[in-house]
């Protein structure tokens, strides 16, 4: 079983950035991708941006494209989400998550482990 730990969100500005981290523990053997999801206050939870460990792949979801990016260390078991140009619909608690199987990389049901989060808070 793995445990996921999220850090670095925070109160900015519009068009100010943020960087989140995702540190991973426990047996991680089996995860093959990492994402990051996010839930707003009475929304539901929404795919951000995912990667592959193998390959390097990358999705994200539109709302960020060309703002975001997510990278990791294998080495250090943690994935990162550089957050840049962010505007207040970012607003929400950001999640990350480890996939261990076959299922759409997208969707939250691909995945089995998740951190508590960590809320990142976008002012106008």
């Amino acid at each position: 079983q793995a445990q996921l730990v999220e850090s670095g969100g925070g109160l900015v500005q519009a068009g100010e950035s943020l960087r989140l981290s995702c540190v991973a523990s426990g047996d991680t053997l089996s995860n093959n991708a990492m994402g990051w999801f996010r839930q707003a206050h009475g929304k539901e939870r929404e795919f951000v941006a995912a990667m592959f460990w193998i390959g390097d792949y990358t999705y994200y979801a539109d709302s960020v494209k060309g703002r975001f990016t997510i990278f990791g260390d294998k080495s250090k078991k943690t994935i990162y989400l550089q957050m840049t140009n962010l505007k207040p619909e970012d607003t929400a608690v950001y999640h990350c998550a480890a996939r261990d199987g076959f299922g759409y990389i997208m969707s939250p049901s691909a995945y089995i482990y998740w951190g508590q989060g960590t809320q990142v808070t976008v002012s106008s």
